[in-house]
């Protein structure tokens, strides 16, 4: 377990991000970004101390696996994932930036994120429980957790800064902000990557219960989907085989970290404690079941 490089932060004496996320640590080169996805970690809202080795990769292999599967749809930010066609110095460090970094076109990011929901889990199951509707769109009732809703919903929140909360909006408040015409289009884009995302993944095994995207926009005013694409970071992936509605699921995210955190009863406050081996290395075998269930391959 310990011989396995784990990258949680790229700077050097020779470059430093532009910004860090609370995974990803971005370059920006002028005219593009170099967006690299590290082996950090966090859990509700907070970086933890350890990371969990080949996670970035996972992270990278995947959303690139699905912005050229469903590039169809709409247009992606990536231009290329070969650390050789990245511009110097970056190439010249293949240890740091092979297999976790995408090189992508600049866009601006539009304020919202697209959360679209497949099932009844997490906030949305808190939400249903309280009031029978989902971000103010009413459900039938008689629902149990984590059950498949009659239909996805989309329930947008706002992009929070690093270490607050996204809260759920409106759709009348996403139309205010990007207005009426641009939001029709967040909503109808993220409906159907979700919709033919879902379905391919079903026939390798995978639910994903909901999801979430960011889009910008380009020079010319078109749209562009960007940041990650349904990975375990921004989505709810479950096992098909092990599906059991009325109650919480296993997943193939870091549900397992989250669980154990709540076990040694940590208040969410920085600083978070340190993860125990076999939670790390069970993390990262569930992140790596993952890709290879999506895409038939392991980490490049």
């Amino acid at each position: 377990m310990n011989s396995l490089p784990v990258v949680t932060d790229t700077s050097t004496q020779h470059w430093t991000p532009t910004r860090r996320g609370k995974v990803r640590d971005i370059y920006d080169l002028g005219d593009s970004l170099l967006i690299v996805a590290t082996d950090r970690i966090s859990a509700f809202d907070v970086i933890l101390p350890d990371g969990i080795p080949d996670k970035g990769k996972v992270l990278t292999q995947i959303s690139h696996f699905w912005f050229k599967r469903l590039s169809h749809i709409v247009s992606h930010h990536v231009l290329t994932i070969d650390v050789h066609d990245f511009p110097d110095p970056f190439s010249s460090a293949p240890e740091i930036f092979w297999g976790r970094s995408m090189l992508v076109k600049k866009t601006d990011p539009l304020p919202v994120e697209c959360v679209v929901r497949g099932y009844l889990s997490g906030s949305g199951w808190k939400d249903y429980l309280k009031t029978q509707s989902i971000s103010g769109i009413p459900i039938k009732s008689g629902l149990k957790e984590s059950e498949k809703l009659p239909d996805p919903l989309f329930t947008p929140s706002t992009k929070a800064e690093l270490g607050e909360h996204d809260q759920t909006i409106s759709l009348a408040t996403v139309e205010e902000k990007v207005g009426i015409e641009r939001a029709a289009q967040l909503k109808n884009l993220s409906m159907r990557i979700y919709q033919e995302g879902a379905a391919f993944a079903e026939t390798k095994g995978i639910i994903i219960a909901d999801t979430k995207f960011e889009f910008g926009t380009d020079q010319e005013g078109n749209l562009v989907w960007i940041d990650e694409a349904l990975t375990p970071d921004s989505s709810r992936f479950w096992p098909m085989d092990l599906y059991r509605p009325g109650g919480a699921q296993p997943s193939f995210d870091k549900q397992f970290v989250r669980d154990y955190l709540l076990s040694v009863k940590w208040d969410r406050n920085p600083p978070a404690p340190s993860l125990p081996p076999d939670v790390v290395e069970t993390t990262r075998k569930k992140y790596l079941e993952a890709l290879r269930l999506l895409t038939g391959a392991g980490i490049q």
